[in-house]
């Protein structure tokens, strides 16, 4: 399962590419067509800080028991190189231009993120959204509290090895069908919260909840 349609991403324009996303998957060797194959992707910078050994070490748990699953790393960094040495069912893009991370976005099932600790709110996260993929995700509050609020938006999981992996199996298990029925609530939850007119007038509320008691309740007559 996967889109060729190109989607916007919040901070630029993506110029939409007929057939993008079949191209893409032809160009980093990863099978099209077939409904089996489950393709989950990790961007944003290769560092330890964010993650990269946990699921380094859960992804390569996951292979071997799950032959049909690729995992497509975007971004630079010293785990670059440790996630090559996982085989043929990785692939390392490297940075990539804007219209290249739309592509990325486009032809996954699942996006990942594997942060150690709260970092606040991931864009990673809201871009995989509002390209409408699922996505996996640690269970910190700055997650579940603003984001995958909802179990139909994709999975979380404690920060570990064992609670990552099990994750996974469960994605792999429920499939591209399950998949997508996620990603398209996720792609509807996404633009109806984190665009840029959405997010200004949450900033607005903000500031007038701190000056003005009223304007903290919810909703306000002026909320459509």
């Amino acid at each position: 399962m996967f889109h060729t349609e190109s989607v916007a991403l919040p901070h630029w324009r993506i110029k939409m590419v007929p057939n993008a996303g079949a191209r893409f998957r032809e160009k980093h060797g990863v099978p099209v067509g077939n409904e089996t194959v489950i393709v989950m992707g990790v961007s944003g910078r290769l560092v330890r800080d964010k993650g990269h050994p946990l699921l380094y070490e859960a992804f390569a748990l996951i292979a071997k028991t799950h032959p049909q699953v690729y995992l497509l790393v975007a971004g630079s960094g010293p785990w670059g190189k440790r996630y090559a040495e996982l085989g043929e069912h990785v692939r390392v893009l490297g940075s990539l231009e804007p219209e290249e991370l739309s592509c990325f976005y486009n032809v996954l099932d699942v996006f990942v993120n594997p942060m150690l600790r709260p970092q606040g709110l991931d864009l990673t996260i809201i871009e995989a959204m509002q390209c409408g993929k699922p996505v996996v995700a640690p269970n910190f509050p700055s997650i579940v509290g603003t984001v995958v609020v909802d179990e139909r938006f994709g999975y979380t999981f404690s920060p570990n090895v064992r609670s990552l992996v099990e994750t996974l199996d469960s994605v792999v298990r429920d499939g591209s069908r399950v998949l997508e029925m996620k990603g398209k609530a996720c792609k509807d939850y996404a633009l109806s919260m984190f665009t840029a007119k959405q997010m200004a007038s949450a900033y607005e509320r903000f500031f007038m909840c701190m000056t003005n008691e009223r304007f903290c309740r919810y909703p306000l007559p002026i909320d459509s």
